[in-house]
């Protein structure tokens, strides 16, 4: 049987653990053209949240009683394609559960023995990519400009700030403890960051760590700590908005200052992107994210949970920062 966990109701505010079920159905079988996999990791990322909700954005919202959308890694065991054979390791996008079927068009397939198969879910994976394209495309930092990361220490975030400090940019980051704080300092190379959850003056502080402005702005969170950016921004400044995940569970739009004068002042640019924009260009991304990794510059962070029945509690858990790095489940042997 395959087991597998579906939206059961839809969210007010915070998902709760009651708005997701775990059950159990038939083992699909795969069409002309398709594969079957049994997923060994399963992706739980921000933008799931804004899926369990009625209606579209860029995407289709998840029906009642479907299974959670997201990615997955694993094995093929089954195959009805000429690219994949038993026995390959494949990265698809089936949802949360043991066993899913994916056109093989629309899977990639992952060599082990380059990198941990998980990494094809984070680092060498979506959380990579956009980080690459929506720094360096949309944010498109020279050397010696100051980059400010928010949401610094999550799968994307921590990544940015490297990819920048690779760059030759100086890189301050906003993180939602202190053990995120450290990390990004201490191993990652950020040259500051601060605790937003026990600063009292987002301002003031920006202000100390980026005494000479902000020349890009990557924004995961939105909120408060975007409102308190945008004065900071140096005239020319590039706004890459990646993330709200502050205003995902909220069930009214969030009240905050005007302050769109500053694009005048300033002649900002700010743009919002998806990593789809960018898929006939993953390789390149790919290529280079490897190379570093390879080399020891770009480090990567797995939070790993154990188990389908953890999923929801453990997406929870992400939307309310308690993780640090990549937020995986590793399915049940």
């Amino acid at each position: 049987m395959n087991r597998r966990i579906v939206l059961a109701q839809r969210p007010t505010g915070l998902p709760r653990e009651t708005d997701f079920r775990l059950e159990e159905a038939a083992v699909p079988e795969p069409a002309e053209g398709e594969i079957l996999v049994r997923a060994q990791f399963l992706s739980l990322d921000p933008y799931m949240r804004g899926r369990m909700n009625e209606g579209a954005s860029y995407a289709p919202g998840v029906a009642l009683g479907e299974v959670m959308v997201g990615g997955a890694v694993g094995e093929v065991i089954a195959s009805r394609h000429p690219t994949f054979g038993e026995g390959d390791i494949a990265q698809v996008y089936t949802g949360w559960q043991q066993f899913g079927v994916a056109a093989g068009e629309n899977a990639h397939k992952v060599d082990p023995a380059l990198a941990p198969i998980s990494t094809s879910l984070g680092v060498l994976g979506m959380p990579g990519i956009t980080a690459y394209f929506g720094l360096l495309d949309v944010g498109q930092p020279q050397t010696g400009e100051t980059v400010v990361v928010s949401g610094a220490a999550g799968a994307v975030g921590s990544l940015v700030g490297q990819i920048a400090r690779i760059k030759g940019c100086r890189v301050v980051g906003v993180a939602g403890s202190d053990a995120k704080v450290a990390w990004v300092t201490d191993e990652l190379g950020f040259a500051g960051a601060f605790n937003y959850k026990t600063t009292a003056d987002y301002v003031v502080t920006l202000s100390e760590l980026c005494p000479d402005g902000v020349d890009v702005y990557f924004d995961n969170v939105g909120g408060a700590i975007s409102d308190a950016v945008l004065p900071r921004m140096k005239i020319g400044g590039r706004i890459s908005v990646c993330g709200q995940i502050s205003q995902y569970n909220l069930n009214a739009p969030e009240i905050g200052p005007r302050q769109t004068w500053h694009f005048i002042v300033k002649r900002l640019v700010m743009r919002g992107f998806l990593v789809f924009d960018y898929a006939d260009r993953y390789s390149e991304a790919l290529q280079e994210l490897a190379g570093w990794v390879r080399e020891g510059t770009l480090s990567y962070r797995e939070d790993i949970v154990a188990g389908l029945d953890r999923a929801p509690a453990a997406f929870i858990g992400m939307l309310q920062g308690d993780n640090i790095g990549k937020r995986l489940i590793r399915m049940d042997s």
